[in-house]
């Protein structure tokens, strides 16, 4: 039993997501969003950094010593399967565990609108989970990847650094690869990948040019590529995929992503009101006529329009999935206002209860 699993053990215990585990610190979890002290006491440096070299595999370690900073996952069985950042900081060795439960939820678990479930019907085209980094975009993925699994007879591939959600095979061959162990990079993987004959190549970061831009073309393709982007907002997306590119380019990317985007869900985790856990806010853009037009005429700014009058096709602002939460009393007033993008209309609830 390696020395970190007693604390990982107890973050499990105590329900919390993620292992704060710095040299010169208490160890600290995070339960629901808010950060707590696992233990009194401060880590010793000597402690921290033979307890993380004892888990890291070979690769991570060269890693490491190479860049001051390394991904992994770590598995302890018969308790959980973690993803685990290892880096350098003032007091000496840090890293972040953050659980990764043992099997994907599904659609219907995690009460998913019927937006998101039309999306894993169709056959091609790009569809992106964005948020801020502990939002829940890889267990969203995880929950569509295992609907198309369940339903579809195809191939899926995904590319991810490192691997979470180990999927079995239901009615598809899954290909799981992680970056820096059986690819170089993640546009790397991809572009291997559009010659292995995939149905749905998910992409766990889109966090590059070249990345973006093989992603992109893959959809183009007719292949039904799914990615994540730590952008806010749907049209921030949109925007931060055309700007990645040349300015002689963005044009014509402009028109790809006007034919090829399918949708944009973004997300963050809000508590719950009277009793523990968190819920999720979704803004949802389609890919309708109206918005690709807009995005081929670059009027990226009156996309939230659009998705304001679009609740049809089952379209919604932030703003408007966190008035449902609150109508519905699964969120407080006061966490509304602290979500909410224009506070403004939140206004009447910054100080309750």
């Amino acid at each position: 039993m390696a020395a970190i699993d007693e604390y990982l053990a107890d973050v499990l215990n105590r329900k919390g997501s993620d292992l704060h585990f710095l040299a010169g610190d208490p160890a600290r979890l995070r339960v629901y969003g808010d950060l707590q002290a696992l233990r009194p006491e401060p880590l010793k440096a000597d402690f921290v950094r033979e307890a993380l070299l004892e888990i890291m595999p070979q690769k991570a370690i060269s890693r490491f010593e190479e860049k001051d900073g390394a991904d992994f996952a770590y598995s302890v069985p018969g308790l959980a399967r973690f993803r685990v950042n290892v880096m350098r900081h003032l007091h000496g060795m840090g890293a972040i565990c953050r659980v990764i439960p043992s099997a994907a939820l599904t659609l219907d678990q995690l009460s998913m609108p019927d937006a998101v479930r039309n999306m894993c019907r169709v056959n091609s085209g790009l569809i992106l989970v964005t948020g801020k980094t502990g939002s829940g975009k890889s267990t969203t993925l995880a929950a569509m990847i295992d609907d198309i699994n369940t339903r579809v007879q195809g191939h899926i591939l995904t590319v991810e650094d490192p691997i979470e959600f180990v999927h079995q095979r239901k009615s598809c061959l899954i290909s799981q690869r992680e970056v820096g162990v059986h690819a170089p990079s993640f546009s790397a993987a991809v572009h291997s990948a559009l010659r292995e004959d995939p149905d749905v190549v998910l992409v766990g970061e889109m966090r590059d040019l070249e990345t973006i831009s093989v992603a992109v073309s893959a959809a183009e393709m007719g292949i039904l590529v799914m990615g994540t982007l730590h952008t806010n907002g749907a049209s921030a997306t949109v925007d931060r995929i055309v700007n990645a590119f040349p300015s002689d380019k963005q044009p014509h990317v402009r028109t790809m992503l006007s034919t090829s985007l399918r949708g944009v869900i973004s997300q963050q985790l809000i508590p719950r009101v009277g009793q523990p856990g968190r819920v999720a806010a979704l803004e949802i853009m389609v890919n309708t006529p109206a918005v690709a037009n807009l995005i081929r005429q670059g009027k990226i700014d009156q996309l939230e329009n659009t998705m304001q009058s679009g609740a049809a096709h089952g379209m919604r602002t932030m703003d408007m999935a966190i008035t449902q939460l609150l109508e519905a009393r699964a969120i407080s007033g006061r966490e509304a206002y602290r979500k909410a993008i224009n506070k403004q209309r939140f206004e009447q609830y910054k100080d309750a209860r």
